[in-house]
């Protein structure tokens, strides 16, 4: 019979204390990749999101429902997916759940008798008025790094990219 000597564990390069490349790698992938750079933000800036929201009873899509139907008025389930970017599928259950907690009603489309228009209500109002109140915080953590003067350079660019007038 034979036996096998034992087997050590490989330590992964990455864990290596003294590799300061390692660690620096997504810094500097960040500086030639914006695309890279941007997705990660974007991370950053959905978790200062959640935090923000813990304690409220709307997501972050419900949020982005109840902002466009205060501003906007009623509308569709496909105008708010489409305008959102919010996956139809998504959508449905975004506004059966404001449907269920009171704040939007599905009513008779007034241009299109084969769809509903999602309405605010003012329970809606209400809950659409908490969460905004958080809004400035929100900022104040996605963005903490940058300055006044750098967020709206930041929202410009975006919105350059993005192609918003």
């Amino acid at each position: 019979m034979t036996t096998n000597p034992p087997r050590t564990r490989r330590t992964s390069p990455s864990r290596a204390s003294d590799d300061s490349a390692r660690r620096q790698y997504f810094s500097t992938l960040a500086l030639d990749r914006p695309d890279i750079a941007m997705c990660r933000a974007t991370t950053v800036v959905a978790r200062a999101i959640d935090v923000e929201l813990t304690g409220y009873k709307v997501s972050v899509a419900q949020h982005l429902v109840l902002k466009m139907l205060s501003d906007v008025g009623p509308c569709s389930q496909q105008e708010l997916s489409e305008q959102l970017r919010i996956d139809r599928s998504v959508m449905v259950g975004c506004i059966d759940g404001l449907e269920d907690s009171g704040l939007v009603r599905r009513e008779r489309h007034p241009k299109d008798r084969r769809a509903n228009a999602i309405t605010l209500t003012a329970d809606g109002l209400v809950a659409l008025a908490e969460v905004e109140s958080g809004v400035p915080r929100l900022l104040d953590r996605a963005f903490q790094a940058l300055t006044p003067a750098e967020r709206k350079t930041l929202t410009r660019l975006i919105s350059k990219i993005l192609e918003v007038k």
